[in-house]
């Protein structure tokens, strides 16, 4: 296994980057974006956790194999975000208000 040492700078930088995707996220949440809300809130969380991830959890400089688990969670979790909002949209049916 070999060890990758990641420079304070680069740590530094990306904790700067995670505090403005912050601030961002949360000057967007008093903007009304009308159906664009949530797709913008979603966008920047993503940006965020794909940070955290990369450098934080030192996927970026991993092997292949971590790549892979990796790509796997977030193929598992695009099913459940699936099946989720097709229960969701499918709910249209019933009847508001009683």
């Amino acid at each position: 296994m070999k060890n990758h040492i990641v420079p304070v700078k680069i740590y530094l930088a990306i904790f700067i980057a995670l505090a403005i995707l912050t601030a961002l996220t949360t000057w967007i949440a008093f903007v009304d974006l009308g159906a664009l809300n949530t797709p913008v809130a979603v966008t920047i969380a993503i940006g965020k956790a794909l940070l955290v991830i990369l450098y934080f959890m030192h996927v970026r400089y991993s092997d292949h194999l971590t790549w892979v688990f990796v790509a796997a969670g977030f193929f598992w979790l695009a099913i459940l975000i699936a099946l989720t909002m097709s229960d969701f949209i499918s709910r249209g049916w019933l009847a508001s208000g009683s």
